[in-house]
Formats: C-alpha cells, structure tokens, sequence
C-alpha cells in the first residue's frame, strides 16, 4: 500500500541517495507470551502453537495459545485500566497523547528489528515492511497523538431555558481481531484510534503472524502505558477470537479480515451484549481503465493493485476493466511489465514478489487459476508455482475474463490480474457496481469530469484517481455493502471509537436574558 504516501514497491524514488537499509539478524525471539497487564503470561491451558517463515517453511518459535479463560483474564485487566479513578482514566489529555508519540519514537528506534520480524512472519519483502508498513504505522500513531486533546463535544441551542452540551466519552474495553496480511499496520490502525480516545484494547492478533504485535507489547511497556491499557492474546478465531465477539466485558470489537467470519463476528457481538461492532472486510475491486488514459501509468498502477503483498490484500485490484480501444495494448504491457517482477527471497531487496502466507492459502489461489482456465479465460502469464521455491506464485495474467466466471466474482487474495473489456462508461459502472462487496475501485482517465463522474457512480468506501492503493492516516477507509461497517483511519475513525453524552441543564429563569 501507498501508505501515507510512501511509494509502491518499497523502494524510494531515488534509492541512489541513501544507502538502503538491511535487515537484521533475529535468531532469539524474545516475547512469545500473552501480553496482559503489562506482564508476560503463560497461557492458561499451556498450549502453544508454533508459527512459520513462509519463505523457508522453517519454524520461527512456539507462541502461546490463548483461549477464552485467557481472554477473561485479559478482560479483566483492561475493565480495571478504565475504571474510575484509575491512572489511565485520570491521565490528561495530553498527556495520552505523549504516550502515543513516545510509542511511535520506540517504533522508530526498533524500525530495523520490527520490518525483519516482519518479513520472516509474513514473507513480504523487507523493503516493503520497511518503507510502507512501518512508515505507516508510524505515522498513524503520531496522527492519533494529534488528536488526543482535539476531541470535544458541542453546545447546543435548544428549546426553552435550559443549556444543553454534548460531551465525547469513551466506549471502554475494546475488543480487536487483527489479520496476517498486515499484521503490525492493521494492530496499529486498531489500537492508535482507540487509545487517542481513552479507551482500553484486547487485542488477537492473526496466529500465521503473531511476532511484530508481540513486540510492540514490550514498547507499550516501556513507552510507559498503566498496566491493562493494551492487553494482546495471540490465538486461533474460533477460540481466542469467538471469545473477543462473544464477551458481556467488551463494549466494541473491530474486526479486520474475510467477510464469512465478520458475519460470524457480528452475530456474536448481537447475541452477546450487542457491543458495538466495525468491520473492513472483503473485496472485488474494480479498476476501470478508459481510452484517454495514461496507459503506462494504468498498467503500472493496476499492476501494484493486483499483485502488491503478493495479491494478499482486501483492496486487490483483482477485476481490471479496459475500454476496448486499447485492450490489447494493456493487456501486452501488462504481461510485459508481470514478467520482470523478481521473485525470491524477501530479505533480498531486488525482491519485490515473496510467498504467499500459508499452504491453504497457496492451495486455494491454484484452484482458483484451474477455475479460469476451465471457465474459458485465457491465460497470458503465470498461473503456477515457482518451482522448487515453496509457497512462490508467479504473477498470473487473465484476458478474456467474463463477469459470469468465478475468478470475476469471488475473492482471490493471491497474485491474479483479471484483464475484462467494457465498450461504454455507463456499461462499465454498471458491472463494476454488481458485485457485494464495495471496498475500494478506481479509475484512470485524463478528464477530470469522467474522473468526478463516475467515482460519484461506483458503490465502494475509496475511490482512487490515476493511482492504486494510496492510503493515508488522514483519510477514512471502509467499504460499502458486504465490505464492511464503519471507518478506519482519519477523523471519521474516532466517532467509532466514543460515546456521544448529552447534558442538558435547567436554568434558573432569573439568570437568563
């Protein structure tokens, strides 16, 4: 992702000015125990499970397990850090937001360490951890501390003699489930938010990539945050994740992944105590390329769209619709520009193609490239493993995808391009908007008013013009239909994460003028 503007691949645009920078060696990891009440905890049950460097397929270390009398106790530690009188509640305004800036200033300082931990959990190039998910988490905890003493209520006139004032309260603990495609970046849009609010966090994060959350614990710690304010319980969902949804002691979850499990989530938020619930789902981004666009930069920019973290990425740019003047010529410098994409070792900062995360997940993008074989779309490039190098997936090119064929209608998650061919703007918005999902779309044209026209047309959350994946923490994100509720990042985040109080007082009658 562009996050906050960083560029693309990882690199920056002029990698000749500064000496790029190398991971580290990481040979011990030291946290790999449930972080509650600022102290490192044995799971209850003593269970662990182990986690993977998808690159290698060599274990890392075991993790401990958690589970729902863990989530009880994590619970308990955050209700306790929110209670009133206690350090956190009592804390200035200000003063959070100190916390949340000498939170960034740690990551800052372990950013090495941080973006190495990173690529061996998850397998994305180090570069890539190191330019954008980094930077982007950076920026949004510094974004948040911003907001910390901005948050404020409003007076309102009304009716007859009384003053009447609106107050922004905390929502309380707040539960989050996190995903593995972006595991510190997604636990940092969780927690910066809901701590510039005052609010307390349990926090799960994904079991494939447990470690960078791990970490962070300690810099929570040491950042000086009152025991029970983060508390983080790695675990499977439907153990240490049901329990989160499911528990009368969480007031708000905000959940990160496939749709299928956030219709579970809000089910359970529903039967339990109807806690407050805010999901950023799936999608089937449509990227809509017109004739008078800067054909280059369309090839360049959907090509980041659909094959970025190796296509593992809700906003993929997964249905790419071409006008038909200049089909071919796309679909040529498209399988042009796939064939350079260097694949191998994410430590290596040639690499900008690494593994996908797990074996399921490798399975799963096969068959859906057998399904566009048999359906009839053609196969310009791509389309099986790298041999002998694991989980590695070449970047695969379809032309002549239907609307009807399943690689058109479900998500792939995987480094799968789908090239359609539309003839009129009015057809293209029309097929671009039948789907259920409507997280993100873009378009890529020279004029201004088909560029305000037709992003005012498409039914999603974001809307890029001439550019893919740009994300910023000022900016809100979320989806429409089933790809979400709620918004992330920017101001619109914080409304998600307070309870709105009106006071209204009754005035004497000889005060009044």
């Amino acid at each position: 992702m562009a996050q906050n503007g960083t560029t693309e691949n990882g690199v920056p645009p002029n990698p000749a000015a500064l000496p790029l920078p190398q991971p580290c060696r990481v040979s011990d990891i030291k946290h790999t125990k449930l972080f509650i009440n600022n102290e490192w905890q044995s799971s209850v049950n003593g269970k662990t499970f182990p986690t993977f460097n998808p690159a290698t397929g060599e274990k890392i270390c075991d993790v401990e397990e958690a589970d729902k009398a863990d989530v009880d106790k994590a619970v308990e530690a955050a209700k306790a850090a929110i209670n009133r009188g206690s350090p956190w509640r009592r804390m200035d305004v200000s003063s959070r937001g100190r916390l949340l800036h000498r939170l960034a200033e740690l990551l800052e300082r372990d950013r090495i360490v941080l973006a190495t931990m990173e690529s061996m959990d998850s397998g994305k190039p180090f570069l890539q951890s190191f330019f954008i998910d980094l930077d982007g988490s950076i920026k949004t905890l510094r974004y948040y501390a911003g907001w910390a003493d901005k948050i404020h209520g409003k007076t309102l006139p009304v009716d007859d003699n009384f003053m009447c004032f609106t107050k922004h309260e905390p929502v309380g603990v707040c539960g989050a489930i996190i995903p593995w495609n972006f595991p510190l970046l997604m636990f940092v849009w969780k927690i910066a938010p809901a701590l510039c609010c005052g609010n307390t966090v349990v926090i799960k994060p994904a079991e494939q990539t447990p470690l960078t959350a791990l970490h962070v614990g300690a810099l929570i710690k040491e950042a000086g945050f009152p025991p029970g304010v983060v508390n983080i319980v790695p675990g499977f969902g439907p153990t240490a994740g049901a329990a989160i949804a499911s528990h009368m002691g969480i007031d708000k979850v905000a959940f990160t992944g496939s749709t299928e499990v956030g219709q579970l989530i809000k089910e359970a938020a529903a039967k339990s105590n109807l806690k407050r619930v805010t999901l950023e789902l799936g999608g089937k981004n449509p990227c809509i390329v017109f004739a008078d666009s800067d054909l280059q930069l369309a090839v360049q920019e959907a090509q980041k769209g659909a094959f970025y973290n190796q296509g593992q990425c809700c906003t993929a740019a997964s249905r790419v619709f071409v006008e038909e003047s200049v089909y071919d010529e796309f679909v040529r410098l498209s399988v042009e520009s796939a064939k350079k994409i260097v694949a191998g070792d994410p430590m290596d900062p040639q690499t900008s193609h690494g593994p996908q995360i797990d074996q399921q997940q490798f399975e799963k993008i096969l068959e859906m490239v057998e399904s566009g074989k048999k359906e009839g779309a053609k196969l310009e490039c791509g389309g099986c493993s790298v041999q002998d190098k694991g989980l590695f997936i070449q970047p695969t090119i379809f032309s002549d995808v239907k609307d009807h064929m399943r690689l058109a209608k479900e998500e792939i998650f995987g480094p799968v391009q789908c090239i359609l061919k539309f003839k009129s703007q009015e057809e293209v918005i029309e097929r671009a908007n039948n789907t259920h999902y409507g997280l993100a779309a873009a378009v890529f044209t020279r004029s201004v008013e088909r560029a305000v026209s037709v992003s005012s047309a498409l039914e999603a959350g974001t809307v890029w013009v001439n550019c893919y994946n740009a994300l910023h923490a000022q900016a809100p994100f979320g989806g429409y239909k089933m790809s979400g509720n709620g918004r992330e990042l920017g101001e619109y985040a914080l409304a998600e994460y307070t309870e709105v109080k009106t006071v209204t007082i009754k005035l004497n009658e000889q005060l009044t003028v």
